[in-house]
């Protein structure tokens, strides 16, 4: 069985999100590999930026704005476990 969205196929959980919701969850939730202090810094300052829009989308009454924030907020939050789980150090790319 094949998924649609926006008539583009989907392939994974994590494209079907990104599809469906219009969050590059990369963006929110960093790369699961290494990545540079610099790159890091300039990732997070856009994720900021994109989340405080979706905030203030949502409080002018874009329900859907809101629940698409809550969603990136959340994403933010799993960096540090899943690079700990993979055995990296925050910002050294080196195994803990």
């Amino acid at each position: 069985m094949r998924t649609f969205v926006a008539g583009q196929e989907v392939h994974g959980d994590t494209e079907f999100a990104e599809l469906a919701l219009g969050i590059d969850v990369d963006l929110f939730r960093g790369p699961l590999e290494f990545e540079t202090d610099d790159d890091r810094t300039a990732r997070e300052d856009v994720a900021r930026e994109a989340l405080r829009d979706m905030f203030e989308q949502a409080r002018a009454g874009d329900e859907i704005a809101g629940w698409d924030a809550l969603y990136a907020g959340a994403l933010t939050r799993t960096v540090p476990f899943l690079r700990a789980a993979r055995g990296f150090r925050p910002g050294t790319g080196e195994a803990a």
